[in-house]
Formats: structure tokens, sequence, C-alpha cells
């Protein structure tokens, strides 16, 4: 014993010795976390119904993005009591697979936004943009009614779709190609969304900032607000999650 701790104080006491030990012991320690990542296809576990953005809802996460709106919506509810009970089941790390970047994070000063999607009407989600005290009088959010009155520009979609595909997102051709064709037909109520809804399931197509004429900024960013957490089915998880 007396000499094992004699031996522990001369590592201690020879820098030379103690820096060459401590490299080895953490590069074995990070061989054994890197190395096996070598060998399995993705960390992430892949789950059911998840897909890319359509090209609107990308255009309206892009908007978001540019406004700030992250900076007091996170997009991540973690695994606690009291924010399953309020925001819905917790995130799945699948979910935000194609986000680049992701809007993951737990500092708040607004409600936690991802399962956000279905909850509210377009209209409000409108009124509440335009005039964020309107419905929610203790609300500090500033208004964002120039959405409104602002096009979207559409010409460069394809572009984003595809430097998108080059990190890893899976648009195929037909994606690139339509990808302006299927940003106009989501927003418009007239037109024929059967080609989109065959490349995007779950994808919502109708007017959503209530101006059917016009292709607003307003409409990308609700159409992203409201497919928010409703691409997986949930309740299906509630079976294997109770059997363990």
């Amino acid at each position: 014993m007396a000499s094992k701790i004699l031996d522990h104080g001369k590592i201690e006491r020879n820098v030379t010795l103690l820096l060459i030990l401590a490299l080895i012991t953490v590069a074995i320690g990070g061989i054994v976390e890197i190395a096996p990542l070598f060998w399995i296809d993705s960390t992430v576990e892949k789950v059911k119904g998840v897909r890319p953005y359509t090209p609107l809802e990308l255009a309206g996460r892009n908007v978001y993005i540019r406004e700030g709106c992250y900076n007091c919506h996170s997009q991540m509810i973690r695994p606690f009591r009291d924010e399953v009970e309020r925001y819905g089941r917790y995130s799945l790390a699948a979910e935000s697979m194609y986000d680049h970047p992701f809007q993951w994070g737990s500092k708040r000063t607004g409600p936690d936004l991802a399962r956000v999607g279905g909850r509210y009407s377009d209209e409000w989600h409108v009124q509440h943009l335009a005039d964020p005290r309107s419905v929610v009088p203790e609300s500090i959010m500033p208004g964002y009614a120039f959405l409104k009155t602002r096009d979207l520009p559409v010409d460069r979609l394809d572009a984003h779709l595809r430097a998108l595909r080059r990190v890893g997102v899976p648009y195929s051709d037909e994606d690139i190609a339509k990808a302006v064709e299927d940003a106009m037909a989501q927003a418009d109520p007239d037109a024929d969304a059967s080609g989109l809804k065959a490349r995007y399931p779950k994808a919502q197509a109708r007017d959503f900032d209530g101006d059917p004429k016009r292709l607003t900024e307003m409409d990308a960013l609700v159409a992203y607000l409201q497919m928010l957490g409703t691409l997986v089915d949930t309740r299906a998880a509630e079976p294997m999650e109770q059997a363990r």
C-alpha cells in the first residue's frame, strides 16, 4: 500500500510523466467514445413521419430565423413533467434531423414552439404576429405586421434546396426542380397541390395569411408554424414508453 502511494506521489511530482499519462488516459477515452461512430450509419434514430421541409415551410423558417424568433422561443421540450404537461411530448432528435441550424435550447422568454402546429388557427397566428397584445395582453413580443405586406421571394428556393442536399437533406432532383411551383401551390387554395402532397406527406396547402391573391412572408411563416410537431404521431410511442 505504501509503495502504491509513493508511486502516485512520484507521478504527481513529475510534470512530464503526469502529462504523458493524462494524454494516454484522454486518448483511450476518446477512442472508446468516437471509434464506434465509424461503424454506424447515423447517430440519430429515424422516426416515422419525419420529412424535409416543403419549400414554403423552409422559406417560413428562414423568416423565423431572420427575425430572431429563436431568441425567445426554443423548439425543444425537455423530458421534465412540467414541460411535457405544458407543451406536449418531449422532443425527439429525429424531429430536427433536417434542421440547419437546429432551434433547440432551454432559454425561453415566450413558450416553446416545438408542437405549436395545429394548436391555433391561421387567423390567430396572423393576428398574433401583427399585434401580439390583441390576443395575448401580457405579451412583450414585438409586432410583425409588415410580413403581410412583403411578397415572398421564391426565385432562389431551388438553390436553397440544392445547398441543403449537399449537407444530407434528401431532396430529390424533382423536389428541387419544382421548388418554386410547390411554394406557390401550397399557399394557393385554387392550385392543384396533389404533387406537393405526394412529395411532402402531411403538407398543409391553403391560403395562410388571409390574402389568396398574394404570396407573402406571412404565408410562409404561418405555414412553418402550423407544421411544427405535426409530422410525428406521438401517440404511437406511448404504449412503447409504458412498457419500459
